[in-house]
């Protein structure tokens, strides 16, 4: 796909994930995004890995991590400018990652491919924003996949308000969401 039929696309179209996630991306099958042929991972951070305003990664949400860093390629994705905190969670995994990245955005995004050295096809958008980390995604043809975001515990938030609005405004816009 090229960029000019990437821009061309509708707006359904680029707010529309490839798979919406039952769950948070603990819940998320590794052998399921292998056998679409991902070969890497560019994880938003807030409310995806890290409860809001935490610093620690649940123990689940580590496991996993870990699991998926032994098959593929991690890279932080984060609209967040704190390098402390985005940097320590990198630090822990022994990860890149990416502050103010400015989603949905392209240019920091295309970097981030560069240094993959992967076509976009072959790497996954993972996040818990539609406006963000779907549509940054899909803007340059990446596997977009949106995931529940999580509570301290690391359990699926209940209550999260930001992102029903945003998967209602995504279904206006002609988006299939659940």
């Amino acid at each position: 796909m090229t960029t000019d039929s990437v821009t061309r696309r509708s707006v359904s179209d680029l707010l529309q994930p490839n798979l919406v996630a039952a769950g948070t991306l603990v819940d998320l099958p590794l052998d399921g995004l292998l056998a679409q042929g991902i070969r890497a991972l560019v994880l938003d951070v807030d409310r995806t890995l890290l409860p809001h305003r935490g610093s620690t990664l649940p123990e689940p949400m580590e496991a996993w991590l870990k699991r998926a860093q032994a098959t593929m390629p991690l890279h932080l994705f984060s609209n967040n400018p704190s390098r402390s905190r985005i940097g320590g969670v990198a630090e822990q995994l022994g990860v890149d990652f990416t502050t103010s990245a400015g989603k949905p955005r392209r240019s920091p995004l295309r970097r981030v491919l560069q240094q993959l050295d992967l076509p976009a096809a072959e790497v996954a958008m993972v996040g818990d924003r539609v406006f963000t980390d779907v549509l940054a995604g899909n803007r340059l043809g990446m596997y977009t996949v949106l995931v529940k975001p999580i509570d301290p515990s690391g359990q699926p938030c209940r209550h999260d308000h930001w992102q029903r609005f945003e998967v209602k405004l995504a279904q206006l816009a002609g988006a299939e969401l659940p």
